[in-house]
Formats: structure tokens, sequence, C-alpha cells
């Protein structure tokens, strides 16, 4: 029919480490103008949430819906997400789309033979596909960007530096070329797949950027194009309101020598990490020239989102690992056909990581046909639905983290609150009461409440069999 409505094209764009609070259009230091104008065409979640604050079990979680205490996926073992296991991606294809996928999964293991296991990303829905790895696992893993760096001369050196630098919080330029960084690979593959494509069917494409990930690497211009002085200041550490309170992976992570900050070296890092956001903005530009080129742009939906945030020397540590908001939260914007006219919309609806494998198959013309936890964000973006959640859970490590709009809850593996935060008066986490007399009847509360989010995001385990599964080779 020729009124029929087209089935929209898909750019889902992921960036890896960033954080929510760092895009120019929500206030942030860094300039982002392309998101920025996907966001003025769409709308901003401010209070989007990962599932879990570290790679493998946040992807996994965004790819199969579950939370780590369904796929087990607590930490960045070598798991494997299952070829067998019910998600969202493989409901593309029968929904009629042309897949493809370009850069970083995290979700079969996190270095090998990636070009060897591209079946497996055939299994998982994607039938084009050129995959990387993240910066550090770049080092002992073979990809179609590592062989190309081989050719070229700049593996070793790559392997080198980062051996030198280590993980100790410093920045500097990588030695890569700029044309070769993997951020610039990853934004290249997308550019030329999408510039050649001729099929006839839609076509749902996956950029997934290895960045801004530390090692705080971004090459010249980048490198040098913020100024420390111009960086907001971090974080101070937390104030405990009973020293004396249970301790957890948080206090763990702050107490690692080679994770901390001062805060007179945050602002070097900030300067290099705002540099990194800007050279994927820029990329991300470049792709969406190209979705015009063809002209496809009024009939593309974009979403953008990352698998956890990073702490920038907020609460004097790096790096993520923590329910803390610097590593938490994430960037969700969602741009569609329909929300071009009314553009520039925001909300402070608490939504997940999650929510994004429904989102992306209804809007796709599907509905997710399987057990799990994620819920559509159509009804916020269509106005008939403000909040699709009361709560949001995230999972590491045998812990949990409950957060509704008034209070953030970390509870360790042991089943004790050890972080307490009053959400609408401590929205920068300065004030922990965990243990505090004052606080005891809000911590009886919120275990009740705790112990209902966890039996209402249990997946039958017969539905959830071989979800992630320890590599054993």
């Amino acid at each position: 029919m020729a009124n029929e409505k087209r089935q929209p094209n898909v750019l889902f764009i992921m960036a890896d480490q960033f954080r929510g609070d760092w895009m120019s259009c929500v206030g942030g230091p860094a300039k982002t103008p392309n998101l920025d104008a996907i966001a003025s065409e769409g709308i901003v979640f401010t209070q989007c949430s990962t599932c879990a604050p570290l790679c493998v079990p946040a992807r996994i979680g965004l790819f199969s819906g579950k939370y780590a205490h369904t796929t087990g996926a607590w930490d960045n073992q070598q798991f494997i997400l299952s070829p067998d296991a019910n998600i969202w991606s493989k409901q593309l294809r029968d929904l009629g789309y042309a897949t493809s996928l370009f850069g970083k999964t995290h979700i079969h293991g996190g270095s090998g033979d990636f070009i060897a296991r591209e079946p497996m990303l055939h299994a998982y829905g994607f039938d084009t596909v050129d995959e990387i790895t993240g910066p550090h696992a770049c080092c002992k893993s073979r990809t179609y960007m590592t062989e190309r760096w081989a050719e070229k001369g700049l593996l070793e050196p790559f392997k080198k530096d980062l051996k030198e630098r280590g993980k100790t919080p410093f920045a500097k330029p990588s030695p890569l070329p700029l044309e070769e960084y993997y951020d610039v690979y990853v934004g290249n593959c997308g550019i030329d797949y999408l510039k050649n494509y001729e099929g006839d069917k839609p076509w749902f494409c996956h950029v997934s950027f290895g960045g801004p990930h530390e090692p705080w690497d971004v090459p010249e211009p980048y490198a040098s194009m913020y100024k420390e002085e111009d960086m907001p200041a971090p974080l101070p550490a937390m104030k405990n309101a009973n020293p004396e309170r249970p301790q957890g992976e948080t206090d763990f992570r702050m107490h690692k020598p080679q994770i901390h900050c001062t805060p007179d070296k945050a602002p070097e890092i900030r300067a290099n990490y705002s540099g990194n956001c800007t050279l994927i903005d820029e990329m991300i530009g470049k792709i969406v020239d190209v979705i015009k080129a063809r002209g496809e742009w009024e009939n593309t939906v974009v979403l953008f989102t990352s698998d956890h945030g990073e702490m920038n020397g907020d609460q004097e540590f790096v790096n993520k690992r923590t329910f803390l908001d610097g590593a938490l939260n994430i960037p969700l914007v969602i741009r569609t056909p329909e929300t071009i006219t009314k553009g520039g919309m925001k909300t402070d609806a608490l939504v997940s990581l999650i929510d994004v494998g429904p989102t992306l198959i209804e809007l796709c013309g599907g509905e997710i046909d399987y057990p799990q936890c994620g819920k559509s964000l159509c009804g916020v973006i269509d106005g008939s639905c403000e909040k699709p959640r009361d709560y949001v859970l995230s999972e590491l490590s045998g812990e949990i983290m409950y957060m509704d709009e008034d209070w953030k809850v970390l509870v360790n593996n042991k089943g004790e609150i050890y972080m307490l935060f009053d959400r609408k008066n401590d929205r920068e986490e300065q004030f922990n009461l965990a243990a505090s007399e004052e606080a005891r009847e809000t911590e009886n509360v919120l275990r009740a409440k705790i112990m209902k989010a966890i039996a209402e995001n249990i997946i039958i385990p017969s539905t959830t069999v071989q979800t992630a599964t320890a590599i054993t080779k």
C-alpha cells in the first residue's frame, strides 16, 4: 500500500565508560554538538542507570534483559553469552532487518581470536560484523583492527605504551595516529557500511565505540583540546554518619592504590576524557552525514547509550565497579521519526540499560517474546507513560543496588546495607547514612523493598539456561 508506514532504519550507538553527565546537552564539560543535535530531535533520559557498573555483566544484561542474579555474570570473568540464549538482537532478523555490528560487544569473552569467533556474532543476530575489544584487551586479541595495526607496525608500540602507563591514572596521547585510533576505526566501519549498503531491507547498524574507556589516551588534536583548569572539580570523598558501618565493594575500590585519584590529578584525566568524548561525537556526526546523504535521516531511529560510567576522580578514585553516580549513571538519547518535530525533550524518569532492547524492538515494529526484565520506553517517548519504573536495580560482585526517587541503597554480598543516600537532599552522595541511628527505620523499609524488587525480577531458570556460561578454554 502506498500509505503503508515503512519500518525505520536504526542506528544503535554505544560508547564504553561514557558518563551520563558529560554531554554538553545536559551541561557536561565535553563539547558534543552532534549528540546535542540528535537530542534536539529526540528525548534525553537524564536518570538512566546501568544494570551493572562493569562491562561484561552490563552488556550481558543489555542483550539478555536479565540481571546478574539470573545470568550468573556477576563480574568480568570470561563469560560467554550463549548463542542459544533468548536475546532481542535475534528478533531483528525476524522483523526483516539487515543487521550489522561494528565495535565492541564484550559478551563472549574479553580477549582471544575474535575473527575465528565471528560465527558466534552471526548467531547473536548480526549479519555483518567487524568486532574489536577494549583498549587493554587489544594486546591479547586478534581482530581485523589489530591485524591492520600489525601490518602497519603499530601493534607493538601500542602494547609497549599500555605496559608503560599501566593503570595508574595519568593521561597522554596514544602512539596510534588519529586515523588508526580504535574509535576512529569503529566509526569508519559504520560509515563504510552505510555508504555501500544497497539491500532492500531496512538496516539496523550497531556502532559500539571502545572509548572513552581509560587509559585516557586520546590522540591529538583531542588530547590538548580541553584545558585542565576548565574541568569541573571532582566530588570529594563522602563522609559517613557511622564510621563503624559495614564495608563493601565500593570501599575496597576506594582504597586500591592503582585507582586512587587525588583531586590535583583529576583535571588531567578529565580533560583527556572530554577530548575522547568529542572525538566519538565527531565520528557520530560523520555517520549521521552519511545517513542524510542516503536520504534516510527522516526515517531513522537513533539510540545512544553506554554500558556504564567512569568515576573520573569523583570520591577520589577512577574507573567503575561502584554504584556511585559517576559509574552508575549513563547517557540515553533516543531520536525517532516521530520525535523530530517535538524534540529537545528531557525526562528524569528512572530507567535502565536493560530497557534498551524492548524499546528498540518496539520501535522496529515488534515485541519481546520471551521472559526478561526490561521495559519498553516507547510510552515515555510518546507521552503515554511518564514513569515506567518505580525503582532501578544494579548488581555486581554479589552486591545489589536499589534506587528509587528518594533513596539509593547499596547492599554488600553479606546482605548488609553499607551505603545509603538521601537522593532528595544529597544528590552528590556526600553523606552516607548507612548504619546510623537516624536511618534505622528507613533501612528496614528499604530491605523489604529490595526483597520485593528481587522477587519481581527473577526469571524462571528453565528460560535462562546457558544465558551466561564460564569459558573454560
